[in-house]
């Protein structure tokens, strides 16, 4: 029998992550390279993958990490991806996909204009549902493919909780506007992206069952970074336990969902949102 704390390793497995460079992706990139996983760290540009590295290094010295170029977009820089990993001799075990367009409500008249729905503009929608979920699905096509292919293999996808509740658009509104069409709001893209993310999750965990590969999500609450008092104020009233969340609380979790401690677990949605979604 294998001891709990054992299935946590991940000593000669590779685990790529989509989106590295952001706030969360170099959490989950150290996550997995504590547990012993080299970690493939990839985001759009080399200047990214190489910030993010230092990042890395800095929360876990000890990291074994590799940058890749890859712009979750394009089938042809997925597929060139994979080609030069597979060139270095690397596989993917585990893939992380966590490439996102997070906008962030702001107070210009432009951004509050054109982010409600009414006249949010297309190529705005299409842009960030190509980031968010194209990707997401053209990642898990090319990896998780090769995983498949290969009888073994873990996809976790990071949804949010807002992929299982509607946004409060109260949480945005602004005192000094008196036109309700003129208030900010969390725009419908974000929202429809990680109920989408949660919709690929259950459809791959049932496609590759057979086929070895796990595929979870995890549905994390707002993080803390330095946002508008004002905002974690309104924020916080609707959490159970009165705070965000700190940017490393979710790093547990991501060890948990990627490696073998979770190995009867497919097709689920982790919710960690502090008990928002409960009320």
């Amino acid at each position: 029998m294998t001891s709990p704390s054992a299935r946590y390793d991940l000593s000669g497995r590779t685990a790529l992550v989509t989106g590295a460079g952001g706030l969360l992706g170099r959490q989950h990139s150290a996550a997995l390279a504590d547990i012993g996983a080299r970690v493939v760290v990839t985001d759009i540009g080399l200047a990214q993958c190489e910030a993010a590295i230092a990042a890395v290094k800095a929360i876990a010295p000890k990291a074994d990490l590799v940058a890749a170029t890859i712009d979750v977009t394009s089938s042809e820089s997925v597929h060139a991806a994979a080609a030069d990993l597979d060139r270095r001799g690397i596989a993917v075990d585990i893939l992380v996909n966590n490439a996102a367009i997070d906008p962030k409500v702001g107070s210009a008249p432009c951004v509050m204009h054109s982010s409600r729905f009414e006249v949010f503009p297309v190529p705005q929608w299409q842009m960030e549902i190509a980031v968010g979920l194209t990707g997401a699905m053209l990642c898990a096509q090319v990896f998780g493919g090769a995983m498949a292919r290969r009888g073994n293999g873990v996809i976790l996808n990071i949804a949010s909780d807002l992929g299982v509740i509607a946004p409060d658009q109260r949480l945005y509104r602004q005192s000094d506007i008196t036109r309700d069409e003129e208030q900010p709001v969390k725009p419908v893209t974000y929202s429809v992206i990680k109920h989408g993310l949660i919709g690929l999750t259950r459809y791959l965990a049932t496609y590759w069952a057979e086929q070895g590969v796990r595929v979870n999500a995890i549905s994390p609450g707002g993080v803390f970074n330095n946002q508008d008092p004002a905002f974690v104020e309104k924020l916080t009233r609707l959490i159970p336990m009165g705070r965000m969340a700190a940017v490393d609380e979710y790093c547990a979790a991501i060890q948990f969902l990627c490696s073998d401690a979770s190995s009867y677990m497919t097709g689920q949605n982790i919710v960690i949102d502090g008990g928002r979604s409960v009320w």
